[in-house]
């Protein structure tokens, strides 16, 4: 997997593209099953595309999470301390730190 397909993968299940501005405007409630369920299987996708993905230090750091976590975790939407969260970040952390540097 590409880097670009890496943030085609994840860019087609971000919640913050398509759901986060109901909850600004809201018609939607940060508690919202279905916003919870969508954001599960991001989170899911994301860990995965970490696991799977084969990048240098350089591309790898285009794939953090953390700016994305703190909108969602500002709007509400999740928990800083929530186990995936958790984990995404526990994730990146270590594959930024195998990662090859840059060319």
């Amino acid at each position: 997997m590409t880097l670009d397909q890496a943030i085609n993968t994840l860019s087609q299940s971000d919640p913050i593209i398509k759901l986060l501005q109901q909850v600004k405007l809201g018609r939607m409630k940060p508690s919202d099953a279905g916003l919870r369920a969508i954001t599960e299987a991001w989170l899911g996708t994301y860990h995965k595309v970490l696991d799977t993905v084969q990048l240098d230090r350089a591309a790898l750091v285009r794939l953090d999470p953390s700016p994305r976590l703190a909108v969602l975790i500002d709007a509400g939407v999740l928990a800083a301390d929530h186990r995936a969260v958790l984990g995404l970040r526990t994730l990146f952390d270590k594959r930024l730190a195998e990662a090859k540097p840059s060319p």
